[in-house]
């Protein structure tokens, strides 16, 4: 009895062993799994609670305006993407001629089948926080690159270029 007592932190708590069940303070024997599975259970709602959670080393706010950003282009809703772009793309061309590029780029490469992420790279400078995501893209009738580069305002992520290159657009 007096080696148990040695092991004990406090007087009500016993120190669990690992390799298998230890007796508790009312006399019952409790697992190890089950404590293995509250800690699991702590681990998952704290990741999940994660706002900031990086994917692909990706700030998650980027990968947020990314993942929209990809969908409009898709979808074909090229006025909504260019209206919540960035100020330098909405410098850089008129609404028509936006449209005008993606009419050119649908017809001559056709629809995407498959994007594989090619890099990421987070740049911050004393003003910016930008990032760049290339992909090698499958289209119907023809293989690109496909790069993407998008600023963070006033803790907001916007596209501010898109860039398709193919053999295709030659």
């Amino acid at each position: 009895m007096i080696s148990k007592e040695r092991l004990r932190l406090d007087r009500t708590k016993q120190r669990h062993s690992l390799s298998g069940f230890s007796r508790l303070s009312a006399g019952k024997a409790k697992p190890y799994r089950t404590v293995r599975r509250r800690s699991r259970k702590s681990f998952v709602f704290s990741f999940a609670c994660n706002q900031g959670a990086r994917r692909n080393g990706m700030p998650g706010g980027a990968q947020a305006a990314l993942d929209a950003a990809i969908a409009d282009i898709d979808a074909g809703r090229y006025e909504r993407l260019y209206n919540e772009a960035a100020d330098e793309w909405r410098r850089e061309s008129t609404l028509d001629q936006s449209r005008a590029t993606f009419a050119t780029l649908r017809e001559k490469l056709g629809k995407v089948h498959a994007r594989n992420l090619q890099g990421v790279n987070e740049e911050q400078t004393g003003t910016a926080h930008s990032v760049f995501v290339a992909y090698q893209t499958s289209f119907d009738r023809s293989d690109g690159m496909e790069t993407f580069t998008l600023v963070e305002r006033d803790k907001r992520w916007y596209l501010a270029r898109y860039y398709v290159t193919s053999t295709a657009l030659k």
